[in-house]
């Protein structure tokens, strides 16, 4: 596969898009990103990689590290995670409150806000340090030494995640944090400030299109593991437009608002687009039209 020519014709494609939508407002660190700057990167199964644009580019990572974390737990404590965090689509907004009303302090799935917390508390937990177990992982599996957190987005979302912090406080009055409030948020907002490029994270997220294995090709995972990792990502990783992007796409993905999306090919490939305009649910403008238009072409997909 030429994947150069096949990713600068998806560039060329979606020119139009990129500049469309928002940036993220309510994390203040966020808002001055340019929105007019754009990146893809794919990562084959043997960790060669290629990109066009800004794909060598750091950004915030942000909800797109609730996948690693729940790779992290599920490595480490088995299938226990699913006893306190569903498997579900939301069909709410990401820092909803609503469902953990009625449903008792159990948040819907794993990669809504209130169920990454829970996640979060979960390593921290086994870790004993969740945000920077983490960051040593996205180390190693991305070969870039130099990860590091962005100590202004993370004050930044601190100072702004009264939203958050009323998710923990809820679940916390059900029995479903086992850390204090403020240990979690802090971890989670840490975990969600690390910068990667999309060559580092198309190139981290190699073990779920290896089933399970990671770069030095020792096992993290069990392919069943990766496969429900994988499956989680398609019906939930895109907030409330899940459907729509196994519609267009046809991949397990896993957006965050900093702009970036990371996709899976099991058994070929991970790619990782980054463009900070989002759309009304939070996922990138370009970003969602340049994974489509690449399934497109390829007709790699799930389905």
């Amino acid at each position: 596969m030429d994947y150069q020519g096949l990713l600068e014709e998806v560039a060329t494609h979606v020119a139009p898009h990129i500049g469309q939508g928002e940036v993220a407002q309510y994390i203040p660190a966020l808002a001055s990103v340019d929105p007019r700057r754009f990146g893809i990167a794919v990562a084959d199964v043997d960790g060669t990689v290629t990109g066009v644009g800004d794909w060598e580019v750091p950004f915030s990572v942000q909800s797109i590290s609730k996948a690693f974390s729940l790779a992290l737990v599920l490595e480490q404590d088995g299938e226990r995670i699913w006893r306190r965090v569903g498997r579900e689509p939301s069909g709410n907004p990401f820092n909803s409150l609503v469902q953990l009303e009625y449903e008792n302090g159990i948040p819907r799935n794993p990669f809504i806000n209130a169920g990454a917390l829970v996640v979060t508390d979960r390593l921290q937990t086994l870790t004993g340090d969740a945000s920077t177990t983490m960051l040593e992982f996205l180390r190693a599996e991305s070969g870039n030494p130099d990860l590091a957190f962005d100590q202004a987005v993370a004050a930044s979302e601190s100072e702004h995640g009264d939203r958050n912090a009323a998710l923990a406080h809820f679940m916390a009055s059900y029995g479903n944090l086992d850390n204090p409030v403020t240990t979690v948020l802090e971890h989670y907002f840490w975990q969600c400030s690390i910068e990667m490029s999309c060559r580092d994270l198309a190139v981290a997220g190699g073990f779920l299109a290896r089933h399970g294995l990671r770069a030095d090709g020792s096992r993290l995972l069990s392919p069943r593991q990766a496969k429900r990792i994988n499956a989680v990502m398609l019906t939930c990783g895109t907030y409330d437009a899940a459907g729509d992007f196994a519609y267009r796409v046809g991949l397990p993905g896993k957006s965050g608002v900093g702009g970036g999306i990371v996709a899976v090919i099991p058994g070929r490939c991970t790619l990782c687009v980054w463009s900070p305009g989002l759309d009304a649910r939070g996922n990138s403008v370009a970003g969602m039209a340049a994974l489509d238009h690449f399934t497109t072409l390829t007709g790699w997909s799930v389905f």
